[in-house]
């Protein structure tokens, strides 16, 4: 005979596991939110709506071995040895800059009504996906975790929906673009311009044409030099350079 142990933390475990079935449930029943309803599904989706594609170019995602059995994403911060002993410059290697812009991007209302689009492109050439619903990691540990992951697996697939937040896809980028879209890249070389007011002309443009067409930027994800200005990294896709900062 088998005695049952004396305490309330099995209990207590049974209810919060029942609890959080309960919520599963509930949400299985409701559906999706109207937030979620307002994010596209498909492809097609993508290309067909008026959108806004940000395409963060020359990003500093890359993998390194600090030591055996042990891999994590290369940092200023952690492996300013492992720069230095492979002739790397430190600016080379902020992910963080990433992690700044996917939260600021994500966290935007653009991107809570369903009109925002986002890819990185990493300096290594690696192309990645990002889906409107993904919720970044607040701190760049845990984001730097990801990370690793994302470039390991190829994918990061949401704990409790069938929904792929983040993949690897093939390159160019090209072929990811809506057709017909207006393209600009970020550059200190470019067309000077107040934001608002170049905002105000793509959509005064639009109404003259009676068509509303999807508006992609290319930024460049670096601390130093201008990666739309290079042909691997912005230059071959997009129409014009504006400048929204002298430097």
């Amino acid at each position: 005979m088998v005695k049952r142990k004396a305490g309330g933390s099995d209990s207590k475990e049974i209810v919060g596991k029942a609890k959080k079935r309960k919520k599963t449930l509930q949400e299985k029943v409701d559906g999706p939110s109207e937030a979620d309803k307002l994010l596209p599904r498909t492809l097609d989706e993508r290309m067909a709506a008026r959108r806004i594609v940000v395409v963060l170019e020359k990003a500093n995602l890359e993998c390194v071995q600090p030591r055996k059995g042990a891999l994590e994403l290369l940092n200023s911060d952690d492996h300013k040895n492992i720069c230095a002993k492979n002739n790397r410059d430190i600016a080379d290697a902020r992910p963080d800059i990433t992690h700044q812009c996917l939260m600021a991007l994500l966290d935007s209302p653009l991107n809570k009504a369903g009109k925002l689009l986002i890819y990185l492109h990493t300096a290594q050439n690696v192309l990645i996906e990002v889906h409107p619903s993904l919720r970044v990691p607040r701190t760049f540990k845990r984001f730097a975790g990801l990370a690793v992951e994302l470039l390991q697996r190829h994918k990061i697939r949401a704990a409790q929906a069938n929904e792929t937040l983040m993949k690897v896809v093939s390159n160019p980028i090209e072929k990811y673009l809506p057709p017909g879209s207006r393209r600009f890249g970020f550059s200190v070389s470019g067309r000077s311009v107040k934001l608002r007011d170049f905002a105000a002309e793509l959509d005064r443009e639009a109404e003259d044409k009676r068509t509303a067409v999807p508006i992609v930027f290319s930024i460049g994800a670096v601390a130093r030099d201008d990666p739309v200005s290079e042909a691997q990294f912005g230059a071959n896709y997009i129409e014009e350079k504006i400048s929204i900062c002298p430097w």
